[in-house]
């Protein structure tokens, strides 16, 4: 009689299924069904939409039609101490990948570095040179562009979360797309297969106005994140990082000009360190307010614009203010001129893409949209963490940028290397 209900529920659901559905987990207690309509109907109950009641309880023997994301708290991975927690990460080898690997070490988490065998800027550092580099983790080393290789090597044993700081190294249309759409969402897809239950991504906060390729491949992985239904998530959208602040450093120290677009108030952000951005991304491991949630997230202190910037440096280095002001035209024209040449030669694409991406960081500011108004807003950008810019600007004079280098994404080769 119970499990006959059951059936007719979960039959009775199929209006409800969706190709993109939630996918859920099925457990039939003391059936008298076959094994054919039990699979029927777990199939059915995989596709359950993302609004169908997570758990339908009748009484006697019971069927649970729990979606991954209102995880049974019975196996859900947070009740474990923080070293039973298996976590992957994904680009460990980047900027900020590297910091969230030493701070989930830090604080006691199992955690397995994936690593390329060649990394760094230039591909200059290898294997053993790696594994030096994160003491306390598991490093091992495949290709996120390949299925099998995440399959046998990241997921060889079982893992409770998967944490990308994956990005594209220059920002252009084929790597955006092979790495900030096609590798990330590989390492879901895998995590998904081999019973991860959270995924952590380091997406960006420009993605909430998409106007770049890889804005665009981000916000398409995004999207495929909150739908998959089986895992839940946090997305993490920070402003712009103290290093991507950091180009005209040594200029200014050398009594060089420093360059801004137009007046120098186009934009604004509230910088964070790399230091205190892994922080936050491992608070999403394991807090239950950061789970289901896409979180913009800024450093302390008031937002800055370029100008702002420039006065700090100077004021820092004791030099008088001078300041290079570039009409935001001058990138219309190149903008124009790349898009022109690309129709002509495609080899040329990345290009037009680079000049754009150049204009909108001069013209966008990397704060949070308020969707009253469609304004920018510091006080919607939410603050977290203790270093200012000042303070890295201080040491960065002092002690030079070792560590800071932009590598592919330096512009005109300043502070690349």
């Amino acid at each position: 009689m119970v499990a006959s209900q059951a059936m007719r529920v979960l039959q009775s659901s199929n209006h409800v299924c969706k190709a993109h559905g939630r996918m859920a987990h099925v457990a039939l207690h003391h059936s008298r069904y076959t094994e054919s309509q039990i699979s029927t109907a777990k199939h059915r109950c995989h596709q359950m939409k993302r609004n169908t009641p997570s758990i339908l309880s009748l009484n006697g023997p019971r069927v649970v039609c729990a979606a991954s994301n209102g995880q049974d708290t019975a196996s859900d991975y947070r009740t474990k101490d923080e070293s039973d927690i298996r976590v992957l990460v994904v680009g460990a080898t980047g900027y900020i990948g590297k910091f969230v690997v030493r701070e989930l070490v830090n604080r006691g988490y199992q955690v397995v570095a994936f690593c390329r065998e060649k990394s760094g800027i230039g591909g200059k550092q290898g294997m053993e040179d790696t594994i030096k580099e994160f003491p306390g983790a598991e490093v091992v080393f495949g290709d996120v562009t390949d299925m099998a290789s995440l399959d046998s090597v990241g997921f060889k044993n079982p893992v409770d979360v998967v944490v990308s700081c994956l990005a594209s190294r220059t920002g252009g249309i084929k790597d955006s797309n092979l790495i900030d759409y096609q590798a990330t969402a590989n390492a879901m897809n895998a995590g998904r297969k081999n019973g991860a239950q959270h995924f952590v991504l380091l997406s960006a906060i420009c993605v909430q106005k998409p106007l770049l390729e890889f804005q665009r491949a981000k916000l398409k992985f995004e999207k495929e994140l909150m739908e998959a239904g089986d895992i839940s998530y946090s997305i993490v959208r920070p402003t712009a990082f103290f290093k991507s602040l950091a180009a005209q450093v040594q200029l200014v120290k050398e009594g060089k000009p420093y360059v801004m677009f137009g007046d120098g108030t186009l934009a604004a952000c509230k910088p964070i360190s790399e230091r205190d951005l892994a922080s936050f991304i491992a608070d999403c491991v394991k807090q239950e307010d950061l789970k289901n949630k896409v979180l913009p997230i800024g450093g302390p202190g008031e937002a800055l614009t370029a100008l702002d910037q420039g006065n700090m440096l100077f004021r820092i280095t004791g030099r008088n203010p001078w300041f290079f002001p570039v009409p935001v035209a001058v990138m219309d024209g190149a903008i124009g001129l790349f898009d022109w040449l690309a129709s002509i030669f495609p080899q040329l694409e990345d290009s037009a893409e680079f000049a754009k991406i150049g204009k909108y960081y001069a013209v966008e500011s990397m704060l949070a949209l308020d969707p009253k108004t469609g304004e920018y807003s510091a006080d919607l950008t939410p603050s977290y963490g203790n270093d200012t810019l000042e303070d890295f600007f201080k040491q960065a004079v002092e002690e030079g940028l070792k560590g800071q280098e932009l590598g592919d994404a330096a512009v005109f080769g300043i502070n690349k290397e």
